[in-house]
């Protein structure tokens, strides 16, 4: 067999699609991972800082933030090792294995794991569409927030009173950041606008956004991966009705 035929035989026992999503998977957990454990820790300080003066106000947004950030580091080594798995349950399932090992059998074995793949990536990505969606509640919050900077801007301009746009707040309590009893609990005017100018505003945004993103393109990760445990799962029982037809 010369070389040519050897970069073929290898290039196609690569389960490319597993592949594709193996990379999309370590790309967006790493963005969601990365990005919001920075987030979480800036919020926190954004909270504490303008819109909430007595720390008992915001003392479980703290631990929700510390807890969270410990999750953070178990979902990246989670998917690190389940996608790995995937990996190699794709290579294990393509026509290089029966051309390398000569005649493939699917054992009773073999089809149960492809099973127990299907149905936990399948549990799996109805879970990370929930995380997901999450995921847009920071995001809608400090748009909201960039968004009424903008409006009290535009007051500030065409308007000659010094106070119409006084009005105008950002309310914390409403997004659940913060409980009801929390004082001042919401910022407002020209002291909004103040906070919406501060780097630490643009980072805690430009993170969330990034985050957002990774939640995106791990969901998009895990679909791919639907669709290539459930063709393995074909692959198995296909090649299991015929190990029995030829025995």
């Amino acid at each position: 067999m010369g070389c040519y035929d050897c970069c073929v035989r290898c290039l196609g026992g690569i389960p490319y699609v597993s592949l594709v999503a193996t990379l999309l998977c370590f790309t967006g957990v790493a963005l969601f991972c990365g990005c919001g454990h920075v987030a979480l820790s800036e919020t926190e300080k954004l909270v504490e800082m303008y819109f909430a003066h007595n720390h008992q106000d915001y003392v479980t947004l703290a631990d929700f933030v510390q807890y969270f950030q410990y999750v953070i580091y178990g979902l990246a080594s989670f998917f690190f090792l389940y996608c790995i798995l995937l990996l190699a349950e794709g290579f294990y399932t393509t026509s290089a294995v029966k051309q390398t090992y000569g005649e493939f059998r699917s054992t009773g074995c073999g089809r149960c794991v492809s099973t127990t793949f299907v149905v936990a990536t399948f549990i799996l990505t109805l879970i990370w569409l929930v995380v997901f969606a999450f995921t847009a509640v920071p995001v809608y919050f400090l748009y909201n927030m960039s968004f009424t900077c903008h409006t009290i801007n535009l007051l500030a301009e065409t308007s000659s009173s010094l106070t119409q746009h006084g009005w105008v707040c950002i309310d914390a309590r409403q997004y659940g950041l913060l409980p009801w009893n929390a004082t001042p609990g919401k910022v407002c005017g020209m002291t909004l606008v103040a906070i919406c100018k501060t780097k630490q505003f643009f980072l805690t945004y430009d993170l969330y956004i990034a985050a957002f993103a990774g939640a995106g393109i791990t969901l998009l990760a895990l679909f791919v991966y639907v669709i290539a445990t459930t063709y393995n799962f074909a692959v198995m029982r296909f090649m299991g009705r015929k190990s029995m037809t030829t025995r």
